[in-house]
């Protein structure tokens, strides 16, 4: 059985594909510049020569802020993609496995979303990845569209990786506060993401974070500590807290991004790894292959 994996040198990307190859699975995957997937004949090029049975779209666009001058890129990768890939995976019959994201929310809530919450995005790539969504939920796939947030991984740039590099350069850090949600890594997501394709679950969303909750803030002082228990020679001394209105983007951040795991949990039988835990099996992994 093939598995076919787009977005394959994205962080989430690179994490599926290496998990698959671990487990021994027959794995075809390909980078953003080997498949656009807002490209029907490409994609069609690729179903016909491999005859995929699972499908993991980890293409996307999420430049965040970047998204709200470049709409018709995002539009094409993050709506347009799935779109397609949808139609295809319901013509070989193959099982879609999409990733989709917190950003759907405007971030209003008090408690976590579920599932079944009203989606609300504040900017362009919230709104691209909400059509992307729908447009896999209308078609005659089979699927499971997985919501996940402030992701990590080993590789690519992320959250984790940028603080470490700048608490080795700077003494002060000065990290927003007030932006609440659950870091997540991609080993994890990974993992949820091939257990419920291989289950061939019945067609739904699945919110899939790690546990716990934290704010940026708070994420990169454990980055910190975790990496200097490890034995990263840290120059950083002091982070402080700061708010949204002092470190201002051109695309609006959602203030409270925290997902409902309830659903997923249910259906795996456990509960998601805390993401303390999750971050210093990761650093863990980083230092080891750094040194």
């Amino acid at each position: 059985m093939v598995y076919l994996v787009t977005g394959a040198k994205g962080q989430l990307g690179q994490a599926v594909v290496a998990l698959l190859k671990q487990q021994g699975k027959q794995v075809c995957a390909f980078s953003r510049d080997q498949l656009d997937i807002g490209d029907y004949g490409q994609l069609a090029e690729v179903f016909a020569e491999h005859q995929p049975k699972i499908v993991f779209n980890c293409a996307a666009y999420t430049q965040v802020d970047r998204a709200e001058s470049e709409s018709e890129i995002a539009h094409r990768v993050n709506a347009q993609g799935p779109k397609y890939l949808a139609q295809l995976c319901t013509q070989y019959d193959a099982f879609l496995c999409h990733f989709s994201t917190d950003y759907v929310f405007n971030g209003k809530a008090f408690l976590p979303y579920e599932e079944n919450a009203v989606p609300s995005p504040l900017g362009v790539y919230g709104q691209t990845k909400r059509q992307g969504e729908a447009a896999v939920e209308i078609s005659q796939a089979r699927y499971a569209i997985l919501r996940t947030a402030w992701v990590y991984g080993l590789v690519g740039k992320n959250f984790v990786k940028t603080i470490l590099r700048l608490a080795q350069e700077r003494e002060t850090l000065r990290i927003v506060e007030d932006q609440i949600g659950t870091p997540t890594w991609t080993g994890d997501l990974a993992e949820v993401a091939l257990a419920l394709a291989e289950g061939q679950t019945e067609n739904g969303i699945y919110h899939v974070t790690n546990s716990g909750v934290a704010s940026w803030y708070d994420f990169a002082v454990a980055i910190c500590e975790e990496a200097t228990h490890l034995g990263w020679d840290l120059r950083v001394k002091e982070i402080i807290s700061i708010s949204t209105a002092e470190y201002p983007t051109p695309a609006e951040r959602p203030s409270y991004s925290v997902l409902s795991r309830r659903k997923v949990e249910e259906k795996l039988g456990h509960k998601m790894t805390h993401w303390r835990v999750a971050l210093r099996q990761m650093l863990k992994a980083l230092w080891e292959s750094e040194h």
